[in-house]
């Protein structure tokens, strides 16, 4: 008995016969260098990325996030789901053994009889045509890509804090600029209603300053009220209750990360979304095997082992020992197009999935092509701007001397006033979003410092 199982398992096992195509990676164009050509383009992988701005305090926000966000804990519950299918499926590589017992009593002729039976029983579906083997492949895929997408719910996790925190940092020197601003504004009104007083200045020219004072005043609130929205925002992200978000640097001491060079386009496999669309497609190309193996014979194979006696005192004792070994075998005759609707279903689903897959990978180029355009054309405009802010503190400076020299009215002095103070703001803008552009580089690259952060999720170091 022992050795016919044996070489029922070992046919099983060894069986060549597989229905449906094995899997093979679909070519897609890959360029050989990108459009932009930018020395030091994306910092080194596999490390916490996020340490390069130089801010501990944000560092110690993302460890933070990974450990609390909510959307992380419903995709780590998601994979332990998928690592329960795969159990599932494999389990049905090998006999499937049940305990059951029964108690009957008949009455024949005024007589009756009890039987009472116990028994192991088992059965076990031959997989000569892979059916099963398809679906732990399947199985093994969507756990793989289940865990693309929590890698994914990682990333975004990481690099949400990580520009969210830019932001509300930029927030905070855009403050400070309309704060010293209005400061500005108000000592210079005192002074100018004294002289306004003695007739040395117009109330043309003293209505004009109180204008930009209030200016300035009214956007003080309004940038008060952006700073609590990020904080609450970030709260959310770190998965507590809202609330005041603590700061390490301002935003001119943060680092502007390293970029190094001669980005390889095989860099983008490692993207998390890109990693999911190929599991779907592995899923979907093992479902046509799954599907197929419909049309052929399902042989099982069922046995009992026990005892039987009509006292169940003695049926575990001097009971009469009962054995059976059945096989079966069911093949589909007439089924009007059931199973090969089935199998068209399944390859369209596979077409689909091919197709996704195709396109999540060009969108990976394109979204990595428009962040390094973002850098470089980031780093130009910041560097325009911090020139024109040095060309309008002299033009503001100069303005004033020729106004107490009583060469010129106040409101060139006004103008270049109220010109330096909106440059301010949108270079401090500006050097928020190439920050932001280089968080985006590393999201769009996927290149590998999610797995750090991934670590940091389950609580490793």
């Amino acid at each position: 008995m022992r050795n016919l199982l044996f070489c029922l398992m070992t046919l099983v096992m060894t069986s060549c016969v597989v229905a449906g195509p094995d899997y093979v990676r679909p070519l897609t164009a890959m360029p050989e260098q990108w459009q932009v050509e930018y020395q030091d383009v994306i910092a080194r992988t596999d490390v916490q990325w996020w340490q390069q701005f130089g801010d501990q305090v944000l560092a110690e926000l993302i460890i933070q996030a990974v450990r609390g966000n909510l959307d992380l804990r419903v995709a780590a519950a998601r994979v332990d789901q998928y690592l329960g299918l795969v159990e599932t499926s494999r389990s049905r590589y090998f006999p499937q053994i049940e305990a059951g017992g029964s108690a009957r009593r008949d009455e024949a002729a005024g007589q009756s009889v009890d039987r009472y039976q116990a028994a192991f029983i088992s059965a076990w579906e031959l997989d000569l045509w892979g059916r099963i083997r398809r679906s732990v492949e399947a199985a093994q895929a969507q756990i793989a890509g289940s865990e693309a997408a929590r890698r994914a719910v990682v990333m975004t996790v990481v690099s949400n804090v990580a520009s969210n925190y830019i932001i509300l940092v930029g927030l905070d020197q855009q403050l400070e600029i309309v704060r010293e601003t209005r400061r500005s504004y108000a000592e210079g009104l005192d002074l100018f209603r004294i002289r306004l007083s003695h007739g040395a200045i117009s109330q043309l020219e003293l209505s004009q300053l109180e204008s930009q004072y209030e200016a300035a005043s009214q956007a003080v609130p309004r940038y008060e009220s952006l700073i609590r929205q990020q904080e609450n925002l970030l709260s959310l992200l770190l998965g507590v209750a809202p609330g005041p978000i603590i700061r390490g640097k301002v935003l001119d001491q943060l680092t502007v990360p390293g970029i190094p060079a001669e980005l390889p386009s095989q860099l983008l496999e490692r993207r998390p979304d890109i990693m999911a669309a190929e599991q779907d497609l592995v899923a979907a190309n093992a479902a046509i095997g799954v599907a197929s193996a419909e049309y052929f014979p399902r042989i099982s194979l069922t046995g009992l082992l026990g005892t039987a006696s009509n006292d169940i005192g003695s049926l575990l004792g001097s009971g009469t020992g009962i054995w059976s070994v059945a096989g079966a075998a069911a093949a589909p005759l007439v089924n009007f197009g059931s199973i090969s609707g089935q199998v068209k279903q399944a390859e369209a689903l596979q077409q689909q999935a091919l197709f996704n897959y195709q396109q999540t990978v060009l969108a990976g180029f394109k979204e990595v092509e428009d962040v390094l355009i973002r850098i470089v054309k980031g780093r130009e405009e910041l560097e325009v701007q911090e020139r024109q802010i040095r060309a309008l503190e002299e033009y503001a400076q100069l303005a004033r001397l020729q106004f107490e020299a009583g060469s010129s009215s106040y409101l060139e002095v006004l103008d270049a006033e109220r010109t330096l103070f909106s440059n301010k703001l949108a270079r401090s803008q500006l050097r928020s979003n190439l920050l932001a552009a280089h968080i985006a580089a590393y999201k769009a690259l996927g290149g590998g410092w999610d797995a750090a952060a991934g670590h940091l999720a389950s609580g490793q170091e």
